[in-house]
């Protein structure tokens, strides 16, 4: 009789454990983890998951840590609408990363916090997670985390008058018009939000 694979059960339970500790555990607790009757069977199941790409030796101690494939989520074949109701149709699933998603220059992108309510009805919240594209070249239109006095803002990069200003998304905040030349720390290029349950 062929024992049915159970390493997306196992790789989820590893997933779960990575998030709530931030390190992929040692055999021994993998072994209770899926109740494995030893350490040999916790090694094969790392072998397995690192041969897919999911896990990998750690460059500098016998320790395993997250390969690429760990952070993949999956992607419905299918869109979901906000419209109308509408219905569904086969919904598969492709491997997502959201890094491959969001970020083009992993070494010139940061995520920023956002706090505040100014460019809410642009639809960035306060509490949203922004990707910020250091370096890249900022055009009228663009949503910019710029230097104001000694400070950073998130607004939407505009011009007046042949003049760089930046425009709040709430008009109960007023047009930011720097006196000087106007830094630009970086542009946004995309948005990450959690919604609480």
């Amino acid at each position: 009789m062929v024992t049915p694979n159970k390493d997306d059960d196992y790789l989820d339970r590893l997933r779960d454990y990575y998030a709530e500790n931030r390190r992929i555990p040692s055999m021994q607790r993998i072994a209770e983890l899926m109740a494995f009757a030893s350490k040999t069977a916790s090694r094969k199941l790392l072998e397995r998951l690192a041969a897919a790409g999911f896990v990998q030796r750690a460059p500098d101690e016998e320790a395993w840590i997250p390969a690429g494939r760990f952070f993949e989520r999956p992607l419905a074949g299918g869109t979901v609408h906000a419209g109308y109701p509408d219905l569904i149709e086969g919904v598969g699933a492709d491997p997502f990363l959201i890094d491959d998603y969001l970020v083009r220059n992993p070494s010139r992108t940061v995520m920023i916090p956002v706090r505040g309510d100014s460019m809410i009805d642009a639809g960035i919240h306060d509490g949203d997670i922004v990707a910020v594209e250091r370096s890249a070249e900022a055009r009228p239109g663009d949503f910019v985390v710029a230097v104001v006095d000694n400070e950073f803002t998130l607004k939407e990069l505009a011009v007046e008058e042949g003049r760089s200003v930046l425009r709040p998304h709430n008009a109960a905040y007023p047009v930011i018009r720097p006196a000087g030349r106007l830094e630009i720390f970086g542009v946004m290029v995309g948005l990450v939000r959690r919604v609480q349950r």
